[in-house]
């Protein structure tokens, strides 16, 4: 019975070791061939010609990098100080209409991203929004805030405040309290939280086109005109790109939350 069971173990890890490697590698195949007519299934036209297109547009494709990284980045930041502050004031404080304020968290998951932005745009317009690198920073932190919210207050929630008020009994005033106790027990927490609205950011294709107004530049913005146009070929070179990037910067901050790790005695955060 043991070894049934174990054999089940191994087939599931297998079928979905498979469902996320065989796309994976389609992708990478795709990077170096044309065509794949029908029914071929192994290519016969190999071409660097994606390759050669990033490299000839390197200084593009730089830029392109930083203003996606820069973009997400701060869109991270700030959902996660503004969520961190949501769920405390939900989970600490009782004051009236609080569930209501706690509905209006998840309101985003409710609101279709079509109706959200054609929604927004007009009142950047009349902002003077519209069409810049704020506007979309702003666009997607309310995207990306629910997420954060609900990530944070599941671990605040576990935490509770009893070493918080500990540490203001024995004398710290409650700033020093929270910093010095309570955010440092959050990192396990935060990094989910500060993932996930990485991902969002940087996966947003319609928002960032609608307030960005194609002005603003990110790497989904130069990519699905690639993907919707059937060129296969560079557009698989966007994607390993893309999947790259976002595996070097969750790389770099997980090594960023090692160190403050490290130097908080290694207490609080385990990769």
């Amino acid at each position: 019975m043991k070894r049934k069971k174990k054999w089940v173990q191994y087939l599931v890890c297998l079928c979905l070791c498979a469902i996320v490697l065989l796309p994976l590698m389609n992708i990478v195949q795709w990077m170096f061939m044309e065509r794949l007519p029908w029914p071929q299934f192994f290519p016969t036209h190999y071409s660097l010609r994606g390759v050669g297109e990033i490299f000839r547009r390197r200084r593009e494709t730089v830029e392109l990098f930083v203003s996606s990284i820069g973009i997400s980045t701060a869109v991270a930041m700030i959902s996660c100080v503004i969520g961190m502050m949501t769920a405390r004031a939900l989970l600490v404080y009782q004051f009236r209409g609080r569930q209501f304020f706690f509905f209006l968290t998840i309101l985003p998951f409710m609101v279709p991203a079509t109706v959200f932005g054609m929604g927004i745009q007009f009142y950047f317009i009349q902002m003077g929004l519209n069409n810049t690198i704020l506007g979309v920073i702003l666009c997607h932190v309310l995207l990306s805030l629910p997420y954060c919210i609900q990530i944070i207050m599941s671990g605040m929630r576990a935490l509770g405040t009893r070493l918080e008020e500990q540490a203001r009994v024995l004398g710290a005033g409650s700033y020093r309290a929270f910093f010095v106790v309570t955010l440092p027990l959050l990192i396990p927490v935060l990094l989910p939280a500060w993932s996930m609205a990485y991902i969002v950011s940087f996966s947003q294709y319609f928002i960032t086109l609608l307030i960005g107004g194609g002005r603003v530049k990110t790497f989904t913005i130069v990519m699905m005109p690639y993907l919707q146009s059937g060129n296969r070929n560079i557009a698989s070179v966007y994607s390993v790109l893309f999947l790259l990037l976002n595996d070097f910067v969750f790389f770099i901050f997980t090594k960023l939350a090692q160190v403050l790790n490290r130097k908080n005695g290694g207490a609080y955060y385990e990769a």
